[in-house]
């Protein structure tokens, strides 16, 4: 199983930025957490982040063409701002997982809003780094009922 995980803007900077929110855990402890897990789960797994729309629209064609057998995706800001990136994900039809490491349902009104979930089959978030793992675990799960 091929596994892409996608990471929007900023999301390069957790264990900087807001730590309240984000906590001290840096991207880098988060891809080591995502790569271990997948190798448990016999996952073959690539971690992209880009702080760029158009980059991250490329990649999720690439996954397409690469025959990736899902996506986990965490938009950062452009979870709530980007139909170019919903329609990057809907015209791949990749199994898609959105995360997000916290609750956007309980933020500012205006991250309320998630395109990504219009064409995600799952969401999970307000769960840290576990979003991921537990994304990993869902397309596995998936993967085995096919």
């Amino acid at each position: 199983m091929k596994v892409l995980v996608i990471n929007g803007p900023n999301i390069n900077f957790i264990g900087i930025r807001e730590k309240e929110l984000y906590g001290t855990e840096t991207y880098n402890d988060l891809v080591n957490l995502i790569n271990e897990h997948a190798k448990s789960l016999n996952i073959d797994v690539e971690v992209y982040q880009s702080n760029h729309e158009g980059d991250l629209i490329d990649k999720l064609q690439e996954a397409y063409f690469n025959k990736v057998d899902g996506i986990i995706i965490n938009a950062g800001g452009l979870t709530h701002t980007s139909i170019a990136l919903m329609d990057a994900i809907k015209s791949t039809s990749i199994k898609t997982i959105e995360v997000h490491l916290t609750d956007i349902d309980k933020r500012e009104d205006f991250r309320k809003i998630s395109y990504i979930s219009l064409v995600a089959e799952k969401t999970i978030k307000g769960k840290g780094f576990a979003s991921y793992t537990e994304a990993l675990d869902y397309l596995k799960e998936s993967e085995s009922k096919n």
